[in-house]
């Protein structure tokens, strides 16, 4: 069992390098093309491998100098959560608004859930709040 939860942290880890690099062979090899990020905040739906990767599209197309820090990752049966500081800056259109060119360093809570060694769901939880503040869509 051990060894189980030591290969899903791992995997959700690598995950975020993965995403970030929009790494095709990693994502095909280790998120089930059943995967679902449970994310009520984004316009679309994010399914298996391909999901992933358009949701980095829109991600690298709004900010660049991307920096997925990971701070803690606790792991149980077949859950995994990570905390990491989401930061970058602000370097293209964001939804409607366009780019302010401002930096920005945001908490984010990611909980898998594995299942046949590979991601199965995922449930995002971002300082959006924060983050929309920082690039000058809100004011704080």
């Amino acid at each position: 069992m051990t060894d189980t939860i030591s290969a899903n942290k791992q995997r959700a880890r690598d995950y975020f390098t993965a995403f970030a690099a929009k790494d095709r062979a990693w994502l095909e090899a280790n998120v089930a093309p059943t995967y679902v990020r449970r994310d009520t905040t984004l316009p679309f739906d994010v399914v298996g491998p391909e999901g992933v990767l358009a949701l980095g599209d829109v991600l690298v197309g709004a900010f660049s100098e991307i920096e997925l820090d990971i701070q803690d990752v606790v792991a149980e049966d077949d859950k995994v959560l990570i905390r990491l500081q989401f930061r970058g800056v602000h370097t293209g259109p964001f939804g409607d608004y366009p780019a302010s060119g401002k930096r920005f360093d945001v908490m984010v809570l990611d909980l898998f859930r594995m299942e046949d060694g590979k991601i199965a769901e995922q449930w995002p939880a971002i300082d959006n709040l924060g983050l929309q503040q920082q690039i000058g869509l809100l004011s704080s």
